[in-house]
């Protein structure tokens, strides 16, 4: 089913399942949600059913051996569906594309959904903190994450939780440690609390990999730069141009 407005326009196949599991994930701080889901849909090997696009989205495509992908995608798999994105949501049209996708999956009374995101905190644990729409989704959340007892939240992540809240649809947000770079290891934080909650059992060894291979090669670029500002600074003659 297709729906189209001028803000939001979702192609896609109809859902399989009423009563699904939702997860949701687009880029933030670390990256988590994004790096989660895509990590999740791949290992589990859901299929792609449909995409999302909008006037209001950067003018950017990702490639995949030559491919272009729609920068919003839906996944599903037997009761649960993923959307994973690779662009940033802008503030000025979080309202906009959270209702927009809580309009499309009215039709198919959702059963919860999951939004995965990063919190800045410059703290090395990478725990998993948990916010809800309800006090029973709360309650759920006690087992496996850190429950926020106050503060503030931002970015779509907010807007769905509000959303879902105004709307009474169960949603929880998995709220990864992390600090402002890609972060993989938040985002195994995020998928071990997913695990829990579902039983997915996925394995997250070899984002750990990943996780491994970006540290040392942004520890590289930080000595490099370190020792290009500590070098000697050589004065030269520049042509001028104009």
């Amino acid at each position: 089913m297709s729906r189209d407005t001028s803000d939001l326009k979702i192609i896609s196949q109809d859902l399989s399942e009423k009563g699904s599991v939702v997860m949701m994930g687009f880029p933030g701080s670390g990256l988590v949600g994004s790096i989660a889901l895509q990590y999740l849909v791949e290992q589990m090997d859901f299929t792609h059913i449909g995409d999302i696009t909008s006037r209001f989205f950067p003018p950017m495509s990702m490639m995949h051996k030559g491919v272009v992908n729609a920068a919003v995608r839906i996944y599903e798999k037997d009761t649960f569906v993923a959307f994973v994105a690779d662009i940033p949501i802008h503030p000025m049209i979080c309202y906009e594309v959270a209702n927009g996708i809580l309009d499309w999956l009215g039709d198919y009374d959702v059963k919860e959904i999951v939004t995965v995101a990063g919190i800045i905190t410059n703290e090395p644990e990478k725990r998993v903190f948990g916010v809800a729409s309800d006090q029973d989704s709360v309650d759920r959340l006690e087992d496996h994450t850190i429950i926020l007892p106050m503060g503030s939240i931002s970015g779509i992540a907010s807007s769905l939780l509000t959303e879902c809240k105004l709307r009474k649809i169960p949603c929880m947000g998995l709220l990864g440690e992390t600090v402002n770079n890609p972060d993989p290891r938040a985002a195994i934080s995020a998928i071990e609390v997913l695990n829990q909650l579902y039983s997915f059992g996925i394995d997250t060894s070899p984002l750990l990999e990943q996780a491994e291979e970006i540290e040392a090669t942004m520890q590289r670029l930080a000595e490099e730069v370190q020792s290009a500002e500590a070098g000697p600074q050589k004065k030269e003659n520049l042509p001028m141009y104009g």
